[in-house]
């Protein structure tokens, strides 16, 4: 298989973020409840970098043997350029998986909470099917659904149970800072499919961003970006409000938000993908930070 530096270098903007800031959100919050356990923690996050890893090489295997990638706006994928043939790459996405599994099932054994073991099912099959299977729910608007859900809430709330093991009010401030870091995954997902709404049209990939058309989803991204605003004023609510210290996300945030709305299109909207993953990575550090100083 040839080497993935290309899909590396294009993925990441999406991939540590998503990956990484939920679990650093969940564990802020486990630690505000002085509950926080650094292994468990350090294994979820192998669960949601894998996973991430995962869910990206098998988009780039699914659109690549459909064809969506064929005339490709953003960063470079492995198959639709050719860099590596479609059975290798499906083998790198189930590899991932496997990596998922087996962090997963060493926290199902250390916590004795075996539905943690169906949780994990669910997320690989959200994860494949994602663009993969004969009607992928990513090609029929639903991506921005599953990344809120399993790369926000269920990421977040995962990493504060398996920690805490325990719901109460602890429990509901993970929700809530599960939907702040969710809605700036959801908005660099946004992004990306507004850029490659012209693409995606020919290629019949009706994402979210087909279906509302360009106004309404720069729109879209911007109620993202409020939405994770007031995600940080409710966790302060249910926490402390050094949890405000999270507004310092929307200096980055608002930079791309600048770009979306001043209209940018094709490649100029890459530079949205980083300053949005940067905003989520931000906004569970400084969250995390207020918690922990709390």
């Amino acid at each position: 298989m040839a080497t993935p530096a290309h899909w590396i270098a294009g993925a990441r903007l999406r991939t540590l973020p998503a990956a990484v800031a939920p679990v650093l959100a969940g564990t802020a919050v486990a630690a505000y409840a002085d509950e926080a356990v650094w292994w468990k923690a350090l294994l979820a996050l192998v669960v949601s970098l894998a996973l991430q890893v995962g869910v990206n090489y098998a988009n780039d295997y699914s659109d690549g043997i459909r064809g969506t990638d064929d005339e490709r706006v953003g960063p470079l994928r492995l198959v639709g350029s050719g860099l590596a043939s479609p059975a290798a790459v499906k083998r790198a996405a189930f590899a991932s998986f496997g990596v998922a599994a087996l962090a997963g099932l060493a926290l199902t054994v250390a916590t004795g909470a075996w539905w943690l073991v169906a949780v994990g099912a669910v997320s690989v099959l959200a994860a494949w099917y994602y663009t993969g299977g004969s009607k992928p729910y990513g090609y029929l608007g639903l991506g921005e659904v599953m990344v809120f859900v399993f790369f926000g809430l269920v990421a977040t709330v995962g990493t504060t149970w398996v920690q805490t093991e325990a719901w109460g009010r602890i429990g509901w401030a993970s929700v809530v800072a599960g939907a702040g870091v969710g809605a700036l995954a959801c908005a660099i997902l946004v992004a990306n499919n507004l850029r490659d709404i012209p693409t995606d049209e020919v290629a019949g990939k009706i994402t979210l961003a087909v279906r509302l058309g360009d106004r309404r989803t720069r729109l879209f991204y911007a109620v993202l970006v409020a939405s994770s605003a007031a995600a940080v004023l409710a966790l302060a609510a249910l926490t402390s409000w050094w949890a405000l210290l999270g507004l310092g996300f929307l200096v980055p945030a608002g930079a791309g938000a600048r770009i979306v709305l001043g209209g940018a299109r094709g490649p100029a909207l890459i530079p949205v993908l980083q300053r949005t993953g940067v905003a989520e990575l931000v906004w569970a550090v400084l969250t995390g930070l207020g918690l922990v100083l709390a």
